[in-house]
């Protein structure tokens, strides 16, 4: 798996032997294990999203949207199928934006069809349009990413440049290329000298399974630490830049991402180092403003803080590491506010985390 040079890489996909299944890489084994996963239907959809065989906000979004087309291949009521679907799809992850955001585009697509053969064309076609803008976003956070990276690696003086990322928003959490990696993917290919600071994100290890593998599937310079030890690196000026992902943006520009994203926002802020958002367009939610209060935080099951999973002799395995009676608390997300923020990395550019630097890229959405 090689972004950079795979161009054909993907994280969906429609089966080519088969147009009634939709393969994904079951992200739950890596990285000791490659494994692809078939949904043939939109239960297996909706399945993947909740436990995690897919993660990252425009993967899960594009999930849905392809679980939709698997709901319009019911042979009896498609249209009535698509429904049940989009209602399973919404409850089935609350903070990722993407997920309602691409459910809605499916459907707008599909309202006023009820004829079966033109349901499966749309609802492909729009699950395969949602796939290839995803990628070309990625493409744009990675242009205006660069010149970021760009600007500290010339006054390093070929010194690398050292960039901390928290959770994973690279290519296995979007369709190719990822938010937070791209720029750095686009830096190498630059010929610029990166290296990458990755937490390990407990509870699930987002960092050391999914990132981890995933820079050194492309060759980039990494080290692994341990999720409290990005303060103390700051510390110390062993981190230039940090890059951080999000699930969902208010349009005032506070922040929801994996836990523990507030914590190194606080630790930046007080070092003087920039804290940027890697931020696809589609995870904004420009109907709230007010990301503390109006951000659904999810909550995920406590064994997923009381059990650790490893491999042993080749063995899948997991093993509790506390009391069978210790209560747990298990928040998947925080909200960072704007103002710890030193800036959004979109598509279109970079912009102020604010309202008006988010309308002064997307004047399209100014009130009317």
């Amino acid at each position: 798996m090689d972004p950079i040079n795979a161009e054909n890489f993907r994280t969906i996909w429609l089966c080519p032997d088969d147009a009634s299944v939709v393969q994904i890489i079951d992200q739950r084994m890596l990285p000791h294990n490659y494994q692809i996963h078939d949904l043939k239907s939109w239960q297996d959809g909706v399945a993947a999203i909740k436990d995690m065989y897919v993660r990252g906000a425009p993967l899960i979004g594009a999930t849905a949207a392809w679980s939709l087309y698997l709901a319009a291949l019911d042979t009896k009521n498609p249209a009535s199928e698509i429904r049940t679907a989009a209602d399973a799809l919404l409850k089935s992850r609350p903070t990722a934006v993407n997920l309602r955001w691409a459910v809605e585009r499916v459907l707008a697509t599909v309202d006023d069809t009820s004829d079966s053969n033109d349901l499966q064309v749309l609802t492909r076609c729009e699950a395969e349009n949602i796939c290839n803008e995803d990628i070309e976003i990625s493409r744009g956070i990675g242009r205006h990413g660069l010149r970021l990276i760009e600007e500290i690696a010339a006054s390093k003086n070929g010194a690398p440049v050292n960039i901390l990322t928290h959770c994973n928003a690279g290519s296995l959490a979007t369709i190719n290329w990822g938010t937070a990696t791209a720029p750095i993917y686009f830096a190498r290919q630059q010929g610029i000298h990166v290296h990458v600071w990755v937490d390990e994100t407990r509870p699930r290890n987002q960092g050391s399974q999914l990132t981890a593998w995933e820079l050194a599937a492309n060759g980039v310079p990494h080290t692994l630490i341990v999720d409290n030890a990005g303060g103390h690196l700051m510390q110390h000026g062993m981190v230039d830049l940090v890059i951080t992902g999000t699930d969902r943006t208010t349009r005032c520009g506070d922040v929801a991402n994996k836990i523990g994203t507030y914590l190194k926002a606080l630790a930046a802020h007080d070092n003087d180092i920039p804290f940027y958002i890697a931020l696809p367009s589609t995870t904004i939610d420009w109907e709230i403003r007010d990301g503390l209060t109006e951000i659904p935080i999810e909550e995920r099951d406590p064994a997923e803080v009381t059990d650790v999973y490893g491999v042993s002799n080749s063995d899948r395995i997991h093993v509790r590491t506390t009391a069978s009676d210790t209560p747990v608390s298990n928040y998947a997300f925080d909200v960072t506010p704007a103002r710890l923020i030193t800036g959004l990395i979109t598509e279109r550019g970079i912009c102020a985390a604010s309202e008006q630097g988010l309308l002064n890229l997307f004047p399209e959405r100014r009130a009317k």
